[in-house]
C-alpha cells in the first residue's frame, strides 16, 4: 500500500498546515477551557473546509474519500490543536436509518456545528447491556412521552438535540422493544446533572433525567421497534479508531514523552511506542479498506480493543514518565482508565469478537 498523498491530498494538508498556523492557537486543547469553546472550535473547523470532508453535500459535507479525514486528524495532532469534534457516529446513524425529512433537517446543523448533539444510549442499569435499558417512550397522540434516567452522556450540558434509545413497546423481546427518537433538549422535564471526571473536567459527561419530555411522533428514527438497528450501526461506527481521531494523538505524546527522556527509555514507553505504530498502520489498512468499499461491521469491537490497549498502554508511560508529578501527564493517565469500559467494555468486545467474528457458539 502507497500511503503518501496525492497531490490534491498533498494540496489539502497544506492549506490545513496554514490555517492551523493561524488558528489553532486561539483554542485550549483540554480541560473545562476546551469544551467551553468547543462548539467554536467546531464551527472554526467547518467554516475553513476542515469538517465533514467526507460527508454527503447534500448535507453540508465535501464528499471526498474519508482519507482526508485522516489528514486532518494528523494535522491536528501535529499541530497540537483541539482534536476533531466526534460527530461521525451520529452522521452515519441519522444517515442510514432516518427518514430523508429527518436527515435534511438535522444533518446540516450536526455538521457545521450551528446545533449541537449529544447521544442518550446508557443507563445506569445499561451500560453494555444496552438491551436492558429501562427508558420509555409512550405514544399519546401524535407525540411520545419520555420517562428514565440516562447516563456517561457527553456533552449533555451544551446539546441542543439527543439521540435516545427508549421502550415503546414492554411486551416485546428485549432487542425488538426499543426505539431511537431525536428530542429537543431545550424543553421542561429534562433534568441535567454534571458528572466530574477524576481528571478535573466537569464539562464532558451528565446525567440526564426524563420525566414527561416529549418528542414528536415524526421524530422517531426509523420505523418502531428499529431502535436495536440504530444503535448497532452508531456503536460500530463509534468504536473505530479511524472515527474517533485519537491514533495520531497517541503517537505524538509517545514522541513528547521520549523528547523528555533523561537516559534510556522505560520498558512502558517502549511499548506505548510499539503499540501506538501498530494500531497506526492497522488503521491505516481499514482506511484502504474502507476506500475499496469494505464495510466493517462487527469488526469496529476488533478496532475498540486495539484502541483500549493502546491508550492504557500510552496512559502507564505517561505515569512512568512523571504522571505524580505532573498534572497533563496524570490527566493522561487517568482518562486511559475509563477506555476499558467506554463505548463497551473490553469483555463485551471480547464476546463480540468472539461469537459474531471468530464464530464461537456460547
Amino acid at each position: 500500500m502507497d500511503f503518501r498523498d496525492s497531490p490534491e491530498e498533498a494540496a489539502f494538508r497544506t492549506r490545513l498546515q496554514d490555517w492551523l498556523a493561524e488558528n489553532a492557537k486561539n483554542f485550549p486543547t483540554s480541560g473545562d477551557e476546551y469544551w467551553a469553546k468547543a462548539a467554536q472550535w467546531h464551527q472554526a473547523l467547518y467554516s475553513g473546509g476542515f469538517f465533514g470532508t467526507s460527508w454527503p453535500k447534500a448535507y453540508g459535507g465535501q464528499e471526498l474519500p474519508p482519507v482526508y479525514d485522516v489528514i486532518v486528524d494528523e494535522e491536528l495532532a501535529r499541530a497540537g490543536a483541539p482534536a476533531r469534534p466526534s460527530l461521525g457516529y451520529l452522521v452515519i446513524g441519522l444517515g442510514r436509518h432516518g427518514s430523508e425529512e429527518l436527515r435534511q433537517r438535522f444533518l446540516p446543523g450536526m455538521i457545521n456545528g450551528t446545533e449541537r448533539w449529544c447521544q442518550g444510549f446508557s443507563e445506569p442499569g445499561a451500560g453494555s447491556d444496552l438491551a436492558s435499558l429501562t427508558t420509555t417512550a409512550t405514544l399519546e397522540g401524535d407525540h411520545y412521552v419520555l420517562n428514565g434516567h440516562k447516563i456517561w452522556t457527553s456533552y449533555s450540558d451544551d446539546a441542543d438535540w439527543c439521540l435516545v434509545l427508549a421502550r415503546t413497546d414492554p411486551d416485546a423481546p428485549r432487542h425488538k422493544g426499543i426505539s431511537g427518537f431525536i428530542v429537543n433538549m431545550h424543553q421542561p422535564g429534562i433534568e441535567q446533572r454534571p458528572l466530574p471526571m477524576i481528571s478535573g473536567v466537569t464539562k464532558e459527561f451528565g446525567q440526564v433525567l426524563f420525566d414527561g419530555a416529549t418528542v414528536p411522533a415524526d421524530q422517531m428514527v426509523g420505523a418502531p421497534g428499529e431502535g436495536w438497528k440504530l444503535a448497532m450501526t452508531v456503536v460500530s461506527h463509534e468504536r473505530e479508531p479511524s472515527t474517533l481521531g485519537f491514533t495520531a494523538r497517541y503517537g505524538k505524546t509517545v514522541r513528547n514523552l521520549a523528547a523528555r527522556l533523561d537516559g534510556e527509555p522505560s520498558e512502558s514507553l517502549r511499548w506505548a511506542a510499539v503499540q501506538t505504530e501498530m494500531l497506526r498502520l492497522h488503521v491505516r489498512r481499514r482506511l484502504s479498506e474502507q476506500l475499496d468499499g469494505l464495510s466493517h461491521g462487527p469488526d469496529g469491537s476488533l478496532d475498540k480493543l486495539l484502541m483500549t490497549w493502546v491508550e492504557q498502554s500510552v496512559g502507564h508511560a505517561s505515569l512512568d514518565a512523571g504522571g505524580t508529578r505532573d498534572a497533563e501527564l496524570l490527566g493522561t493517565y487517568l482518562y486511559s482508565r475509563s477506555q476499558s469500559v467506554m463505548g463497551g467494555t473490553s469483555q463485551i468486545q471480547k464476546n463480540i469478537i468472539a461469537t459474531r467474528i471468530i464464530g464461537l457458539q456460547a
